[in-house]
């Protein structure tokens, strides 16, 4: 008996250590310990909780800690992530987004809940409720003033190129027409209050407006996620024929790149420096007063180095006014510097990894315009 559990967990640990499932099938997170013995995945700790909440799919094993027998481990060594890949995700749309670990819980479980339990990619040319060109539904919308979550009916429409949402069921005009190549969708769960929040960004006359909403239903947000991305995925492919399916699939929503508090102070920099919550958007630096706050109280470009723009540590010797957080950043425009502090030497080094990222790309014709628009506004 003691040679048969050898020689299983000799076999286990050598699928184990192929190269294929060095990252977690779902997530992608390097070095998963955790495999579901009904589908034959290595999954990381995180994913096989998902799993577990789908028994008639999925069951879970640890492979440090859980026995494994020989008919198991056989089935482990049939199938595998490549297998598992080749099988599940053999058709999936390209506008559709596959999360990572660092991706909240609601998009990874729909997605694991898409391939495996769903089988939505399995079979080519499948009707998939996102992918219809249209999507009409209830969303709890909080309220730009008084901060209530209230049902509102949001239509999305590829034939229109545009997002509405209307106050009242039987409105027969808008509350807001936007523009699907101005939108962005990205999970908010923690800002939000909801483990299905999401923030709907759009720009309106080159100013950023936030809109917070979310579903009871899991499926049904990440539907709405994946409904924007495909119709703005079809909008751009006949705004920008030439281009590729993965330059525009790059186009589609995005994560903001970094956000929390910092302190910031005024131009002449003698003013109190002020606490305010700031979203870097790319090459957008906005801050606000409330995280929730629909409107940005100010914007600042952040352009490319070879341009004339840079971040540095610290503040500008001789620099006044109230200070209540010590750790500085300045960041150097060709017109002005703009000086910030941070509560700790983490969110500092964190700011100065984010900026460093945007400075040091190059910046895109489209971006030049964004510019312009910036010093034109000041």
């Amino acid at each position: 008996m003691a040679g048969g559990n050898e020689r299983s967990l000799k076999a286990l640990k050598e699928v184990w250590r192929r190269a294929e499932n060095s990252l977690c099938a779902d997530c992608g997170k390097p070095d998963p310990d955790w495999a579901s013995s009904t589908l034959g995945v290595f999954i990381c700790l995180s994913c096989s909780g998902i799993h577990r909440n789908i028994p008639s799919i999925s069951k879970v094993k640890s492979l440090k800690m859980d026995h494994w027998d020989d008919a198991q481990v056989q089935f482990l060594a049939k199938h595998g992530n490549a297998v598992s890949k080749a099988t599940y995700e053999a058709h999936i749309p390209i506008y559709y987004y596959q999360p990572t670990y660092n991706d909240c819980q609601v998009l990874r479980e729909q997605w694991i809940r898409a391939k495996y339990e769903r089988r939505e990619f399995t079979e080519p040319g499948k009707q998939l409720p996102y992918s219809d060109g249209v999507k009409e539904g209830i969303l709890w919308k909080r309220g730009r003033d008084n901060g209530q979550f209230l049902p509102r009916k949001f239509l999305l429409s590829e034939r229109e190129g545009c997002l509405k949402y209307f106050t009242k069921q039987d409105a027969k005009e808008p509350k807001i027409n936007v523009k699907i190549d101005v939108i962005n969708a990205t999970f908010q769960p923690v800002k939000i209050g909801n483990p299905n929040g999401l923030q709907i960004t759009y720009l309106k006359d080159n100013k950023t407006r936030n809109i917070f909403v979310y579903h009871e239903s899991g499926k049904e947000v990440v539907d709405w996620f994946n409904a924007i991305r495909s119709v703005q995925f079809h909008y751009l492919k006949v705004a920008f024929p030439i281009a590729s399916d993965n330059e525009i699939k790059n186009r589609l929503t995005r994560n903001f790149l970094k956000e929390g508090y910092m302190e910031k102070t005024g131009p002449k920099q003698r003013e109190a420096f002020k606490k305010r919550w700031f979203t870097l958007d790319h090459r957008r630096l906005m801050y606000f007063k409330d995280p929730l706050d629909a409107f940005a109280k100010g914007e600042v470009f952040v352009g490319s180095r070879e341009n004339g723009y840079s971040v540095q540590k610290g503040l500008p010797s001789g620099t006044q006014g109230n200070l209540s957080w010590h750790y500085g950043l300045t960041i150097v425009t060709p017109d002005r510097e703009y000086l910030f502090t941070c509560e700790t030497e983490t969110d500092q080094l964190d700011w100065f990894a984010a900026f460093t990222s945007v400075i040091n790309q190059a910046m895109t014709p489209q971006e030049y315009a964004i510019e312009a628009y910036f010093k034109f506004k000041s």
